[in-house]
């Protein structure tokens, strides 16, 4: 009996190891993929060690975040499958990636706690759906902070999913100016349920 379930959680292991090495963002350092390249299937704190700079990029699977600065810091875009060979300029990230996240996909509920103000604290409203405007719905002027209970997210700045975007995972995030925002105001979100393939 032990060892069936240690084949079972070998098996599973496999399987999620399987999952995880699929997802893979190609990163170039000039526009329309040209220039020396570097291949990334996981998490990447700082382009500057693989890339002088980089101007186009490519999603060969899975789901990707990018980042204007190093450590997962400033402008951020979320990324699915396909080719981004001048994209970068109209999503404001015109000095170029600096760094990259992997999104796991999440099966199951999804649940986020936003807050009026910073530190968890001021009016609070509980999401478990996708909300195109908090004022309308909620009567919140804004959302400064937030407690991600289950599931990926991306926030807005503007209502009805517009404007700059933030990644927040399961966990606490008490400032939005920690992650190296300018305006940390966000209106809008939506749970990111994509498989990304």
């Amino acid at each position: 009996m032990i060892y069936y379930a240690s084949v079972i959680l070998t098996r599973h292991a496999y399987c999620t190891y399987l999952l995880h090495t699929t997802d893979k963002i190609i990163l170039f350092e000039e526009k329309n993929f040209q220039g020396r390249s570097y291949e990334c299937m996981s998490d990447c704190a700082d382009m500057s060690s693989y890339l002088s700079r980089c101007q186009s990029c490519r999603v060969e699977s899975g789901c990707f975040m990018i980042y204007e600065r190093p450590n997962f810091m400033g402008n951020q875009h979320f990324l699915r499958r396909g080719e981004y060979p001048d994209y970068l300029n109209l999503i404001g990230l015109s000095s170029g990636i600096k760094s990259c996240r992997m999104i796991s996909m999440h099966r199951g509920q999804f649940r986020i706690k936003i807050f009026e103000r910073e530190n968890l604290s001021g009016q609070m409203n509980e999401l478990i759906d996708d909300c195109d405007n908090i004022t309308e719905r909620f009567g919140m002027s804004e959302c400064l902070s937030c407690q991600v209970m289950e599931g990926n997210w991306l926030l807005f700045e503007q209502p009805n999913l517009r404007g700059k975007m933030l990644f927040v995972r399961p966990g606490e995030h008490r400032s939005f100016r920690e992650m190296g925002l300018s305006n940390t105001r966000f209106m809008s979100m939506r749970r990111i349920t994509d498989s990304c393939q």
